[in-house]
């Protein structure tokens, strides 16, 4: 599956959630049932996945957690606060940097509309 094609099938997801949940209820519920409805239509998901860092010789087996990875492609962190700050789509790029992904995004399910809490963060070019 393409990259694009996916992160289409996840804000198709999104929407839907959004639509039938409403905003502001915790980013762990979004996460569920994004999870859920993005398997329903048969991509393969994981959830709070951990990523290894290394720095120099260190190496950090869970560096971090990526909330979602869609089809081993797609990082996608989620949000459900009242205004994204400037700091979440770096997070998500130092995601993608430090994970060798090339596209995340970045999903707030706090706005009213959703469309206006979402962010595509590329991390080089897609080459598919």
């Amino acid at each position: 599956m393409k990259t694009n094609d996916i992160t289409q099938a996840v804000l198709d997801a999104a929407f839907h959630v959004h639509t039938k949940l409403g905003p502001g209820l915790l980013e762990s519920v979004y996460e569920i049932v994004l999870a859920y409805e993005l398997k329903k239509h048969g991509l393969q998901v994981e959830r709070q996945k951990p990523i290894t860092v290394q720095y120099d010789d260190l190496v950090f087996e869970e560096g971090f957690r990526a909330d979602l990875l869609v089809e081993d492609k797609v990082i996608v962190e989620l949000k459900s606060v009242e205004t994204l700050a400037a700091v979440h789509p770096k997070q998500v790029l130092t995601y993608l940097r430090l994970s060798g992904k090339r596209v995340g995004l970045l999903l707030n399910f706090g706005e009213a509309r959703l469309k206006d809490g979402i962010e595509r963060i590329i991390n080089g070019v897609i080459e598919d």
